[in-house]
């Protein structure tokens, strides 16, 4: 049987909310197949949907994970560490900042958050294993973005060892995956050193190709920085783990473009929108991953700044079904072909 994308699935990080049904797995997960998903991708860094430190020592609280989803009809996809992958390499100008994915006790500690993150990311191997998965979703961190733009000009180096750094941070945790036979795919994101395919290669040479890293491939961030989203997967389809299924538009004028000007983002040039309503050839995309094997999820991870979560989740499920192709069994022509007969082959060429 050729291969075929799975979905309709659903990222629950931007659902999961402190009253009832997105307050428990059992709940946001009966209320996800109730629009049609069929597969969840769950947040490892959202306590009231999944306890991360007890997935890695409990294989009976994964059983049980397990059970929760299957009864409420859903299958699990993923489990994304997003939060944590993004403390594992952190610049000094964004600490603060990125304090807020970490617990109290090593707020303003560095290297105490990074050792969190690594511990965290690590665990979520074990508990992929103990869940049956192959696959797992993360953000790279970054030590590099703050100099993107090259100016004030930038010391000779800087970004060559700043990707360096970044692959020695991951190079052991990406070993401790592939001794659990999972792998990790990084969304390439703004905000990560790796952010598209140039970016990606300086880390993967870096990594020595380590077989454990992985991009979970999201067009919308593409779009925003006006890449060829469809010829990145011809490009690096054989590392594609993951899909995430979220629209955008670009809408440049005589005021601002990719960089917006500071805009909030009903305002700005680049915006995500909810599946449909953006810019991005989807029918292109589940083509092309068809074309390639892609056999895992596709995921919609919602966000949008005009429509509602709850419109956004309930017109996602549909669209993703109506863009999963099921591929051929035979070639289209077959009827007018007939049996190898090499005597003819060689008549016909002349031989």
């Amino acid at each position: 049987m050729p291969s075929q994308i799975k979905g309709p699935a659903l990222f629950l990080a931007q659902f999961a909310g402190d009253e009832a049904p997105f307050n428990s797995l059992g709940g946001i997960a009966k209320w996800a197949a109730s629009l049609g998903y069929k597969g969840v991708q769950i947040p490892t860094f959202d306590a009231r949907l999944f306890d991360l430190d007890r997935a890695a020592e409990s294989q009976g609280y994964c059983d049980e994970v397990k059970g929760i989803c299957a009864e409420a009809g859903v299958e699990i996809t993923e489990l994304s560490t997003h939060l944590q992958g993004q403390l594992v390499a952190v610049n000094p100008a964004y600490d603060t900042a990125f304090d807020a994915f970490a617990p109290k006790e090593v707020h303003g500690k560095p290297k105490e958050r990074q050792a969190w993150a690594v511990d965290q990311v690590k665990k979520a191997a074990v508990a992929s294993r103990r869940l049956g998965l192959d696959h797992t979703v993360s953000f790279s961190g970054s030590l590099a973005f703050p100099y993107l733009y090259p100016w004030p000009q930038r010391p000779e180096g800087l970004i060559e060892e700043a990707f360096s750094e970044l692959a020695r941070r991951w190079v052991p945790i990406f070993d401790h995956y592939a001794e659990h036979g999972v792998d990790i795919g990084f969304e390439l994101h703004p905000g990560e050193d790796l952010f598209d395919g140039a970016t990606w290669e300086m880390f993967l040479d870096r990594a020595k190709e380590h077989k454990a890293a992985m991009i979970n491939y999201d067009p919308s961030h593409f779009l925003l920085q006006q890449m060829d989203y469809l010829a990145f997967i011809d490009l690096y389809h054989d590392r594609i783990n993951a899909f995430h299924v979220k629209d955008a538009e670009f809408n440049p004028d005589g005021r601002q473009g990719v960089y917006s000007g500071y805009q909030p983002w009903t305002q700005r040039a680049g915006r995500f929108r909810s599946l449909g309503d953006g810019q991005v050839d989807f029918a292109g995309i589940f083509s092309k991953l068809t074309q390639y094997g892609y056999d895992s999820w596709a995921v919609l991870e919602w966000e949008c700044c005009i429509k509602s979560a709850e419109q956004g989740a309930a017109e996602g499920a549909p669209f993703i079904e109506r863009h999963l192709i099921e591929p051929p069994l035979h070639a289209f022509d077959d009827f007018a072909g007939g049996e190898r007969d090499d005597a003819q082959i060689r008549g016909m060429l002349g031989l």
